[in-house]
């Protein structure tokens, strides 16, 4: 692309927003980092040096827009996005620049959805939320398996990661959600979210070679139940997780992810597998790479270069599949994700 517009990056001190901030300037773009520590960001500012230090605080809309002002485009990366994700979007339709996050909490999500939507389209403003591995790449493996189907019965996400050390955002994150949601777990079925009380089941999955016939616990319910949706008439969408990853995700005494790699990447291996049912009839689409932390800065800075270069499709809140081809932009994340989609 050969730009150097500002991309501010909202939790840019966070484990996922240094990894935006890397991906950002590996592609050309001059990110602007954000958040309410100043003296965190500063220190961050020291490691790359010429990057823009913008504080702000969610409860001061002013700080927010002196921050975005003259940016080109704003990544949110600070949850707990219950907290952080209207008064961001806020400011991004103020300051009229496409906004993008990777909040992976289902309320927090649907919320973007309900609240902002007028807004947004009115304004002219894209708003894409969730484009991280949870909510964003399960979208877009669903949109392009999909096709030319207009419709389908049920949709199926797997999740088959080896291991999962969560960050303290993450853990934060969940524990919002528990809160919001009175302990109870959620589903996504009959064309809309139920709450319910009913204790997770395990049962098998079968990924493909070479990670084969996994247990997974039933219903753990991530992103996806809000995004594949939004723009999809399917009344059921099911996600599922390894029970080992489930397990390192539930343990207080898991440690956070420890880079192993000049990248700063974990040694955890994910494969994503979507199966989508209509009418008897299956689909099937993966993708397999590494570090679901890391995978996240390329999917949303892909979707912020296209947004600023005019391939969006539509402006208002969308979610990945809907905004984007599905299918190309899958394929341009080949150096980072290995992607097998339906001939």
């Amino acid at each position: 692309m050969g730009t150097t517009a500002a991309v501010v990056v909202y939790g840019a001190t966070g484990h996922t927003g240094r990894f935006m901030v890397a991906e950002l300037r590996r592609r050309g773009f001059a990110p602007v980092l954000s958040g309410r520590n100043a003296a965190q960001l500063e220190a961050l500012a020291a490691e790359w040096p010429g990057t823009g230090v913008r504080p702000a605080t969610v409860d001061d809309p002013a700080s927010l827009d002196r921050a975005l002002a003259g940016a080109a485009a704003v990544v949110n990366c600070a949850g707990p996005f219950a907290v952080t994700g209207g008064p961001v979007v806020e400011a991004a339709i103020r300051a009229g620049i496409p906004y993008v996050d990777v909040a992976a909490e289902i309320e927090a999500n649907a919320a973007t959805f309900a609240d902002h939507a007028d807004a947004a389209r009115a304004a002219g403003t894209p708003v894409v939320p969730a484009m991280a591995f949870y909510g964003g790449l399960g979208d877009l493996l669903v949109t392009a398996a999909m096709g030319e189907w207009t419709s389908a019965d049920l949709v199926h996400v797997a999740y088959g990661l080896d291991s999962w050390h969560p960050t303290p955002g993450t853990r934060e994150a969940g524990r919002v959600s528990h809160e919001r949601r009175a302990g109870r777990r959620v589903r996504f079925a009959d064309g809309a979210l139920r709450y319910h009380d009913d204790a997770p089941s395990e049962q098998q999955w079968t990924f493909p070679a070479p990670l084969g016939t996994r247990a997974v616990l039933g219903e753990f319910t991530m992103a996806d139940v809000v995004t594949v949706p939004s723009h999809l008439a399917v009344p059921e969408v099911r996600t599922y997780m390894t029970v080992e990853a489930a397990g390192d995700l539930a343990g207080p005494d898991t440690p956070a992810p420890e880079a192993v790699d000049d990248l700063g990447r974990s040694d955890q291996s994910f494969v994503v597998d979507v199966l989508i049912e209509s009418g008897g009839v299956g689909r099937r689409a993966t993708a397999r790479g590494r570090d679901i932390y890391a995978i996240t800065a390329p999917l949303a800075v892909e979707a912020v270069e296209r947004l600023l270069t005019g391939r969006g499709r539509t402006t208002g809140v969308a979610s990945a599949g809907a905004m984007f081809d599905a299918a190309d932009f899958l394929r341009a994340l080949g150096p980072h994700l290995s992607v097998e989609l339906p001939h």
